[in-house]
């Protein structure tokens, strides 16, 4: 070690004594820290120094505080949880927050939107899992999987976030809830088999049950014919829509002699064309360009639409046996679907 005068050693002793850092004092005496540790080590073995930096404005007290209040949803999210610090008069800011909540193993995820809920739902979701908790790949293989949905000419509604940690269950506050029917520029029904995507059509104007019928006399038995179905051998799937369960429409599959397989309200993620909806609205979103209006918007959803895949279709169908056991274990509350 190199020679230090006894004032330059004294120095270095009385400013640990003071509970300065090894690197504090290293600045202040303009030496290094490997020295200063040396110093400390052979004349101070046993004093306890800070490990330097900033101290934390949030104690571990205050830590378990915030844990509690974002576990049982009383504080949302990053921002939230700044905001109330603030007004309960800690001086932090949101980086300081967020540092925080990721030290106690929070991410940031992105909100899931569900339907509202309610406890009728959730016992008609339970009764219904319980009814086909039994069926097969095979069984589900044979519905065919229809729904309509709403696609903007341009944009979203943006994304919200929550924080959680990887072990936590997921809690009703984790959920971006809604209610159906928002606003949009173009409907589309669609249709998928095991086989392949069915006919999509656009809705125009408000869908009465005759236009329903109509697009199952059209798109539907098309897409029947396409894949060579036989009619007596299908399941044809559809959501409680009041066109869809309307007397006209239940004439017309009595007539046919197409059996309607029972569905629960505020389902959507026992629906496995979601993620074709989903999917889509990804691709169109991709494009450079604004659609100039709705028919320049109808024809690239009639384009993507028609590049889903026999492969896709047959990946999300496989799902619904999993898709039962969530509601099953959620006792009909929200699965991750």
């Amino acid at each position: 070690m190199k020679s230090f005068s006894i004032s330059r050693k004294n120095s270095i002793i009385a400013l640990l004594k003071r509970g300065q850092s090894q690197s504090q004092v290293a600045r202040q005496l303009a030496i290094s820290i490997s020295t200063v540790s040396k110093y400390k080590n052979i004349y101070l073995p046993d004093i306890q120094t800070t490990k330097g930096g900033r101290v934390s404005r949030l104690t571990n007290r205050d830590k378990g505080q915030i844990r509690k209040n974002i576990l049982d949803g009383t504080w949302k999210t990053a921002a939230e949880t700044h905001i109330n610090l603030v007004q309960e008069g800690y001086k932090v800011s949101s980086t300081t927050v967020k540092r925080a909540l990721r030290s106690m193993d929070f991410e940031a995820k992105k909100k899931i939107k569900k339907p509202l809920l309610t406890s009728r739902h959730m016992k008609a979701r339970y009764e219904w899992a319980i009814a086909h908790k039994d069926w097969t790949v095979d069984d589900w293989r044979r519905v065919i999987f229809s729904d309509e949905t709403k696609i903007n000419i341009w944009g979203s509604d943006g994304c919200r976030y929550y924080w959680k940690r990887p072990s936590d269950p997921i809690q009703p506050h984790h959920f971006d809830l809604t209610v159906k029917h928002g606003g949009g520029s173009l409907m589309m029904w669609g249709c998928m088999t095991y086989y392949g995507i069915g006919y999509g059509c656009q809705i125009e104007g408000i869908m009465k049950a005759e236009d329903y019928c109509n697009i199952l006399s059209t798109s539907f038995k098309d897409t029947l014919e396409y894949w060579s179905l036989n009619k007596d051998e299908i399941i044809f799937q559809q959501d409680n829509d009041p066109k869809h369960t309307s007397q006209q429409a239940k004439e017309w599959f009595k007539n046919e002699g197409i059996q309607v397989l029972p569905w629960p309200a505020q389902s959507p993620d026992l629906n496995p064309i979601e993620h074709l909806w989903k999917h889509l609205k990804l691709k169109l979103a991709q494009y450079e360009r604004k659609a100039k209006g709705i028919h320049e918007l109808w024809e690239r959803c009639d384009k993507e639409w028609n590049k889903f895949t026999p492969e896709e279709c047959r990946k999300y169908i496989d799902s619904m046996p999993s898709r039962v056991q969530a509601v099953l274990k959620a006792k009909g509350g929200h699965t991750l679907y």
